[in-house]
């Protein structure tokens, strides 16, 4: 009898043990990191920055030579409440949306080790009635409504930040999609309640994908708006391939 109860321990702890193995690689580990010759060539260049909810990811982009290139992509350890926009105090949600990074948003000295405030509300959200302050991209790994770093990558990403700005760099944009805005994925979550909202952070996502320069948002009638490109040379560009989007997404797509 001791036999089998033996063989049965084994089984139940190999078990717990690949669960917990799987667990702990849903959320890869971050990417190599820059050399260090490397990144005293970026410091000080103009930052951007996106996160894709649904992969936990945050995209670090420099601007070198005219466009923003992507150098390191960091694992998020947490954020909260699924994919959506944060709309109340205390709905334990992150926030989605357009979002702007100032030197005052800057704290080396936050609890959660280095923390930036991304500016919610904006416009948009006061436009709606969202409530909610002190929403942070910070460090510590934990995260009640935040964008949780660890120490190790926060350290590094408001370096960039920190850098950029005293360099001239008035604001940092981070842009915040709830997942990679594709056709395809437009089309797996169709039914959703945010999908009209969703639309509209769409047109920023395609933006950057076209030209590789952050949108230039603004907030009309309560809604997101695409306002008119910075850089004129990138204006055919980003209208061919809206024409293409327009016609992928009529040609395979339509809402019920």
């Amino acid at each position: 009898m001791s036999k089998y109860l033996f063989l049965l321990s084994v089984l139940l702890f190999s078990s717990v043990s690949f669960y917990s193995s799987a667990e702990s690689q849903a959320i890869p580990v971050t990417k190599q990191s820059i050399a260090p010759s490397e990144k005293q060539k970026l410091l000080g260049l103009p930052v951007y920055i996106r996160i894709i909810k649904e992969e936990h990811k945050l995209e670090l982009f420099v601007k070198n030579k005219n466009s923003y290139q992507h150098i390191r992509t960091y694992f998020i350890c947490s954020y909260s409440g699924g994919l959506g926009p944060k709309k109340r105090q205390g709905d334990n949600k992150s926030p989605e949306g357009f979002y702007q990074i100032t030197a005052n948003s800057l704290n080396p000295n936050s609890k959660y080790y280095r923390a930036f405030n991304i500016g919610y509300p904006n416009k948009y959200d006061r436009a709606h009635g969202f409530t909610g302050n002190y929403l942070m991209i910070h460090g510590a790994c934990v995260s009640a409504g935040c964008y949780a770093m660890t120490d190790e990558q926060i350290a590094e990403i408001y370096q960039f930040v920190e850098a950029a700005m005293k360099n001239g760099q008035q604001q940092v944009n981070i842009n915040i999609f709830p997942f990679r805005m594709t056709t395809e994925n437009m089309r797996r979550h169709q039914d959703s309640e945010y999908q009209e909202f969703w639309q509209q952070l769409k047109a920023g996502y395609d933006y950057f994908e076209a030209t590789h320069q952050p949108p230039n948002i603004s907030v009309v009638d309560g809604r997101y708006a695409l306002a008119e490109p910075a850089l004129p040379q990138t204006q055919n560009m980003y209208a061919n391939n809206l024409s293409r989007n327009t016609e992928e997404f009529i040609g395979k797509f339509s809402y019920r």
